[in-house]
């Protein structure tokens, strides 16, 4: 792969990726990368300073080969990856157990330097208008509460007119005569009062009770109800789940049958290169690794139709021991210097589902079976009942 890289652009492994642009030797390469301003090393480091600083560390280039080294800049590929691990064919697609068959799900995006970067430089510069706006508005407002604590004194509020306090009547003492059928008739009074005071408590402690019932009633209804709702919502969560695993799977199979069935150009974009004799194609390596134990997890995929977008499905054994695993997933240019991307994976590999002892589809009892060993007790029979007549012969 590397090989393929310093063939096609004339570098050896180890020279800056910047020498693959034109009108740039290594005289100009000490300029730009010892520069005391701006660190530059790489490809998507030029490409993401703004056009005077860019313009300011490549002065030595007229404006003809400067416009020419933009170009070639701009149209250097941007690929962005989207990795999805899974496994497919079983009932719980993300649950990675010993010995399953994992399928790492890498989406590719190709774009150009210059609409990835013409992006982000209207997307700060946005957020700079933003921020002087801000800054702007909270001036104002400063202005504006100075201004209204410069104002003049409150106006003292007005006093509230006091309302004059009503005097009570005395009450006017009753003869001795009035007094006691007064109090004959309050007794009176007080004893059909007792009476119906005890018959409402009565009435209401009937009326607690039934209220205590129906509240009792009501609670067992909600409880049942409860339970109903939280049975119905684990059942839709369910079919839920198994419509996202089922639909997963579709997308699979109809993945494989696009591969099989359709035929991708391989014209993908021609590679920009100054020594390379003949037109090259733009295309891709994309595999899995262990860098510590520096070894392949899964066989590189050569991607040879990535234009816009391309799924690619990496597939590979699980590791024989639970725990915790972290791969790399690498995506190399056959191209190009400098554009290699590296993606960490991680792996959570649980233990194994006990297999089932018993299952009826493990039934392996054949009607022609009970069949031949009806017909062997019959021939086993007849076998006796000849010997019985030798015997009496």
């Amino acid at each position: 792969m590397k090989l393929s890289q310093m063939s096609v652009q004339g570098l050896q492994q180890f020279k800056s990726p910047l020498l693959q642009l034109p009108h740039i030797e290594e005289d100009n390469l000490r300029r730009v990368s010892n520069h005391k301003k701006f660190k530059i090393k790489t490809i998507q480091d030029l490409v993401s300073l703004k056009e005077s600083d860019r313009r300011n560390l490549l002065h030595f280039l007229e404006d003809e080969k400067y416009e020419e080294v933009m170009a070639v800049l701009g149209s250097f590929p941007f690929v962005t990856m989207d990795i999805k691990s899974q496994v497919l064919d079983d009932e719980d697609s993300n649950n990675i157990t010993v010995g399953s068959l994992v399928t790492v799900l890498v989406k590719l995006t190709r774009q150009t330097m210059a609409e990835v970067f013409e992006k982000e430089q209207s997307i700060c510069a946005a957020e700079e208008q933003l921020a002087e706006d801000g800054q702007g508005d909270a001036n104002k407002n400063k202005t504006r509460g100075w201004q209204q604590k410069s104002k003049g004194p409150k106006k003292t509020a007005k006093s509230k007119k006091k309302k004059p306090l009503k005097k009570k009547v005395a009450s006017v003492p009753l003869p001795q005569s009035k007094q006691q059928k007064q109090k004959q008739a309050n007794g009176v009074v007080g004893s059909e009062a007792a009476i119906k005071e005890e018959d409402d408590d009565v009435s209401d402690k009937g009326s607690d009770s039934e209220e205590e019932e129906t509240n009792r009633d009501s609670q067992s209804e909600k409880d049942d109800g409860s339970d109903r709702d939280s049975d119905r919502e684990q059942d839709e969560k369910q079919n839920k789940d198994d419509e996202a695993e089922w639909q997963e799977l579709q997308q699979s199979i109809q993945r494989k049958e696009r591969a099989l069935l359709e035929t991708k150009s391989k014209i993908t974009h021609p590679v920009y290169s100054l020594y390379f004799p003949e037109e090259k194609q733009e295309w891709w390596w994309l595999y899995i690794a262990d860098r510590k134990e520096q070894t392949l997890i899964s066989m590189p995929y050569h991607v040879c139709t990535l234009k816009d977008m391309e799924e690619v499905e990496l597939k590979f054994p699980a590791p024989g021991k639970p725990g915790n695993y972290q791969y790399t997933v690498y995506l190399r240019s056959d191209s190009y210097m400098g554009l290699d991307q590296i993606k960490p994976l991680k792996l959570e590999v649980h233990e194994a589902k006990p297999v089932p002892e018993n299952h009826p589809q493990w039934d392996t009892t054949i009607e022609g079976d009970e069949d031949q060993e009806d017909s062997e007790g019959f021939e086993d029979s007849f076998e006796e009942e000849e010997e019985e007549e030798d015997d009496d012969d």
